[in-house]
């Protein structure tokens, strides 16, 4: 039998959601602290500083008390990957080696068709671009620009890059003439509006693009390098319902079965560098599009590897972006290498200048440890030939090693820095341990002292203030929990009330219920959250499935909310009757006032 996504195996979705505990699903994007039943952590889907991001693992679902965003293993893979319903089951069917049918059967998009026009549109526009590049006069320039970068016609192909002349109007002919939407285009990144009710223009001219693709390889966004000198130098599509840089790696449609045999992923800044060292034997080389790594990337790559290797630009910045790297990296638990180049070198250049193997002898097999890279790095701050300089070097170092939980690992690097420096072990030793032991006694109170959103604003026992609902709408949500955790309850409520919700989305999540039992599935929000097929209903009934209600019922219990809800389109009724009467009365119809007094009087008594 077929869910209500699409035409997806009931028996799929089922499993999938049973392999992949919402834990660990969250786990690898949100760092977690227990509080109760709940596990509590700083949303990834709005910028907050105080948690109140919630797991509830024996009910399988997350929400967020702060957006409201809420679903079960499923979603939260749909939304911080920008994935489809089918797309995500397939994914996740594919990491947990459970079989996915094809064909009939199999998975199916539920019909969505703004999201195919768009993507139609951008997969048609990236090989017009391509074809513009490789085959008109426009890209001639383009062609000279890539192939002095040492780009093969090979890449160019295989990385479909393109090239958007330097006009107004090419991709809006382009799209018009395939009867594409210009307002929806706009909407999707690709065109650029003039002005209200002045038309469309292109949104990449005199560039050459770099189509970008989400996991599964259908290109939803496009970045493009302006030729010669301007700014921005180079431009992204905007945020759109298919694009979230902040949730997108470039390349990894490609480079996954690569990830996937080794459990690693190198990870650049820039398109280039990807390009020109799968070309030198990169294969599992992805980048952030010149973007700051967030919780979103590293919670993809956590899903796939074990290892990073960050192949970061050797001048200041890159260096300086590999060291705020390495923390979020490692707080996920994932193992951390640097790839060192030479100042002012990207991988690129450097694969330019000095060739493929000597990238591949130099930088990517000589990747060091990211304590050693610390290390390193500190170093070049201070000059060791003074004193003062010296002293400062070791305070910092010291503070990188005493953060070591191994004592092995602690002593490997005191007696580097002992025999480059010319110091006693001994004396490092020393003076390391006793920084140990000041910063086990600096630990500062709190939840979750040991994760780094932790900012001594969320203590334990503190509470947010919950907001009071008019009767109905409690009696409502109540009558919904109730029967989300126990069909019995449904079946009560269905004979007695049916969908006589007084809200739309408490009334449709009602519907889903009766027909999700009718098929005689069992109670499980989790499981029925995969029969919606609307996100504002998923966040509500989540919402509701979090309420502390507890799951014994009685008839006498139902009754009460189900006389609440009925009362409150009779007391809306007096309410207004109550109003007609005060106009009537302002107005001198004293004979009008009195027979709506009689009405008001007769609604009571019911």
């Amino acid at each position: 039998m077929a869910s209500g996504q699409g035409n997806i195996p009931e028996e799929v979705i089922e499993s999938v959601l049973a392999r992949h505990d919402i834990v660990d699903t969250v786990g690898k994007v949100v760092q977690l602290s227990k509080q109760g039943k709940y596990l509590w952590g700083l949303c990834p889907f709005h910028s907050e500083k105080t948690p109140s991001f919630t797991v509830t693992p024996d009910r399988g679902v997350f929400h967020c008390f702060g957006c409201g965003m809420g679903g079960n293993a499923i979603k939260f893979r749909m939304e911080t990957e920008g994935l489809s319903f089918p797309e995500a089951v397939r994914i996740m069917a594919e990491e947990s080696d459970i079989p996915v049918p094809e064909g009939k059967g199999g998975l199916m998009s539920p019909p969505d068709p703004e999201r195919d026009r768009l993507i139609q549109a951008y997969e048609w526009s990236a090989k017009f671009y391509h074809y513009l590049l490789k085959n008109t006069e426009h890209g001639t320039a383009a062609m000279e620009y890539l192939r002095a970068r040492n780009f093969s016609d090979k890449m160019i192909d295989q990385f479909q890059i393109g090239y958007a002349p330097d006009r107004w109007d090419t991709l809006v002919q382009f799209l018009e003439k395939r009867n594409f939407d210009p307002a929806e285009m706009e909407k999707g990144g690709l065109l650029s509006a003039r002005g209200e009710g002045k038309g469309y223009v292109d949104r990449f001219r005199g560039r050459v693009i770099f189509p970008i693709a989400n996991r599964t390889g259908k290109v939803i966004a496009f970045a493009g390098r302006i030729l010669g000198e301007g700014q921005p130098k180079y431009l992204n599509s905007p945020e759109s319902r298919l694009f979230n840089k902040s949730r997108i790696l470039y390349n990894l449609h490609q480079s996954k079965a690569s990830i996937r045999k080794t459990r690693q992923i190198v990870l650049f800044e820039g398109y280039g560098d990807v390009i020109s060292a799968w070309e030198a034997g990169v294969h599992n080389g992805v980048a952030t599009m010149g973007t700051s790594l967030t919780d979103g990337h590293v919670g993809l790559m956590k899903s796939l590897a074990d290892e990073i290797v960050l192949a970061y630009d050797g001048d200041k910045a890159g260096q300086a972006a590999a060291v705020k790297a390495i923390p979020m990296l490692e707080e996920h638990g994932l193992k951390v290498k640097v790839a060192l180049l030479p100042s002012g070198l990207d991988p690129d250049d450097f694969i330019s200048k000095h060739g493929a193997d000597r990238f591949m002898e130099q930088v990517m097999s000589s990747a060091v440890s990211s304590i050693k890279f610390k290390l390193i790095y500190l170093k070049k701050n201070h000059i060791l030939l003074e004193e003062d300089g010296k002293i400062a070097y070791v305070k910092e170092a010291l503070e990188v090693i005493a953060t070591l939980h191994s004592s092995t690992e602690r002593e490997v690097y005191l007696r580097e820095i002992a025999t480059e420096l010319e110091l006693s072990y001994d004396s490092l030793k020393q003076d390391c341990n006793l920084l140990r032991a000041s910063l086990q006694k600096n630990i500062p109170e709190g939840d979750n002292n040991d994760k780094r959103w932790n900012n001594g604003r969320h203590k334990k026992g503190q509470v947010q203030t919950p907001v009071l609902l008019p009767a109905y709408h409690a009696a409502e949500r109540r009558l919904l929990s109730l029967m989300i955790q126990d069909p019995e309850a449904a079946t009560y409520v269905n004979d007695r009330l049916g969908e006589e919700f007084n809200i739309d989305d408490h009334a449709a999540i009602a519907a889903y219920l009766y027909a999700y039992y009718a098929q005689g599935k069992p109670p499980g929000i989790s499981r029925f959250l995969s029969s919606l097929q609307d996100d504002r209903l998923e966040k509500t009934a989540t919402s509701i499935s979090m309420m502390d209600t507890p799951p014994d019922w009685s008839t006498q219990v139902l009754d009460d909310c189900i006389r609440e809800v009925r009362r409150y389109p009779m007391q809306r009724k007096m309410d207004q009757k109550r109003e007609e009467m005060i106009q009537a009365e302002k107005s001198g119809d004293f004979l009008r006032a009195a027979q709506i007094a009689s009405e008001i009087i007769t609604l009571e008594r019911q």
